[in-house]
């Protein structure tokens, strides 16, 4: 039996902004009553393609049908009026009104220009009752869950006639029994003939529910395959870049090493961001966490610098038990963290160099107790050259360095306090080839020299190169503890993830 026709047809696409070609020729069909994956790292062009799809961003190459018309949409309310529906991470409805009232927003049921509530709310109801959800409509939005508000915004959207109904990271924020329901009404959805284009990094749930996937990388088009005829080793590969076979076994990986704990956790974790996991770090030991984007790499960072609060488990420091409620105690505890968004949560752009480097310093001792101009120039210079910072002048602006010299600021802004955890989220991503080598030798020396260093990349080749053990994660779980010795490379992790550490 031949497959129904495309509801939505995207041939072609092509998308840049300055300096990035975000979109090349990328392909994506969509069928009638199916629930269809989007695939790709970070950076694959998932969000891109949506934002053009749904007129966020203008065309700059390619066709876009739906129902076999060319469609062109001037912003998401056209697209939105054609019957595409988008329901965000982040859900896009007003708190501070009642259920109905979020449903029904700018088309409220009116009768001699009074809007009809009884009717309104009766009608909400029957919306939500159609999606298993069965709650007071009249109530604020504010009091419910993230999982219930993500439904009334899918009542909305079918509301309004959604043909294509866009899911981006729906299930992020849910719990388990949140997931069930959310699938169970997508399942609906989808016998009903609705479309769904779905987004998750869970691959777990990505096998459960879609039928088909798209793959991207890079902007660019890998391939469309049925869900039930590519497996998840392979899914890892085509994502990643790198197939199986291909992977080489890397020679300089450091020897393991056996020391005085440092950190230790037990059964910590934090609701909805990270599930309850154990892990040990050594003194002089390099941890690395590999995990496709989403998997809770940068959650555990940010428990054990005390940006985020455990709602589960134990943490101990030198075998003593603390609770790190802020980073203020994380760096008091010797506790430094280099954030994977150097420009919104590390640098300062508009402030010099020299003030960006001893933020740090300055914060732990007080803004009531300055640091003298001659130890900030002291300390600067040092690390300015120990880290090779160019241009070596600490008067220039953090914003008119190269990212490779902006990351290496970051890097002297925690050294200054000589932590004894570093915890390093993506230090070399965006950065060239000759600046990556540097910061690894830097980390590598840190090691030597009896620091702590938990290093999170994407990059598997990186995390296997600096590792002495590396920590696997999937869907938020840590999943397998792996020693880096000579049986360990870039695939045996691959297949992990894949696995999420079932033999």
């Amino acid at each position: 039996m031949a497959p129904p026709a495309p509801i939505l047809q995207m041939s072609g696409i092509c998308k840049e902004f300055p300096g990035v070609k975000a979109l090349s020729g990328v392909d994506f069909r969509l069928l009638p009553g199916e629930v269809h994956a989007l695939m790709g790292e970070n950076g694959a062009g998932k969000s891109t393609l949506i934002k053009v799809l749904t007129g966020v961003y203008d065309i700059d190459g390619g066709r876009i049908t739906l129902n076999g018309q060319d469609v062109v949409f001037a912003g998401p309310l056209q697209a939105q009026q054609a019957g595409i529906s988008t329901v965000y991470q982040e859900v896009n409805l007003c708190a501070n009104l009642s259920v109905a009232e979020n449903i029904f927003i700018g088309r409220e049921p009116r009768r001699l220009g009074r809007i009809q509530w009884k009717r309104m709310r009766r009608r909400a109801a029957e919306l939500l009752a159609g999606l298993d959800l069965h709650i007071d409509v009249s109530a604020p939005l504010s009091s419910y869950s993230l999982a219930v508000q993500q439904m009334v915004a899918i009542a909305r959207a079918v509301d309004i006639s959604a043909r294509v109904l866009i899911l981006d990271e729906p299930t992020s924020s849910l719990d388990s029994g949140e997931v069930e329901q959310l699938f169970r009404v997508m399942r609906r959805l989808k016998a009903e003939g609705i479309a769904i284009l779905f987004v998750s990094h869970f691959l777990d749930q990505i096998y459960e529910i879609s039928d088909r996937m798209t793959i991207l990388r890079n902007g660019s088009l890998v391939g469309e395959y049925l869900t039930s005829e590519l497996g998840q080793v392979e899914l890892v590969g085509k994502m990643i870049g790198r197939e199986l076979a291909d992977l080489e076994k890397l020679e300089d990986r450091p020897p393991a090493r056996t020391s005085e704990p440092l950190v230790q956790t037990e059964a910590l974790g934090r609701s909805g961001a990270i599930e309850p996991f154990t892990l040990t770090v050594h003194k002089g030991e390099v941890v690395g966490l590999a995990g496709l984007l989403g998997s809770g790499r940068t959650e555990i960072a940010r428990l054990l610098f005390g940006a985020d609060h455990a709602s589960t488990g134990a943490l101990r420091i030198d075998g003593e038990p603390v609770t790190l409620r802020t980073p203020r105690l994380a760096m008091n505890r010797g506790v430094a963290f280099c954030s994977e968004n150097r420009r919104a949560e590390g640098l300062i752009p508009d402030l010099t160099v020299r003030e960006n480097i001893v933020l740090a310093l300055q914060a732990m001792r007080g803004w009531s107790r300055p640091i003298p101009r001659r130890t900030q120039d002291e300390l600067v210079d040092k690390y300015v050259a120990a880290l090779n910072i160019r241009p070596a002048d600490p008067e220039q602006l953090v914003r008119n360095l190269s990212g490779g010299n902006q990351q290496k600021v970051l890097l002297a802004r925690w050294l200054i306090l000589e932590p004894r955890l570093l915890i390093l989220d993506e230090p070399t991503r965006g950065i060239d080839v000759g600046a990556k080598a540097e910061i690894q030798r830097l980390v590598a020396e840190l090691s030597d020299g009896g620091m702590a260093v938990l290093f999170v990349s994407a990059e598997l080749e990186e995390v296997l190169r600096l590792s002495h053990k590396v920590a696997v994660l999937r869907d938020r779980r840590l999943v397998a503890e792996l020693p880096n010795d000579d049986g360990l490379t870039t695939g045996v992790i691959m297949e992990t993830i894949a696995s999420g550490g079932r033999a």
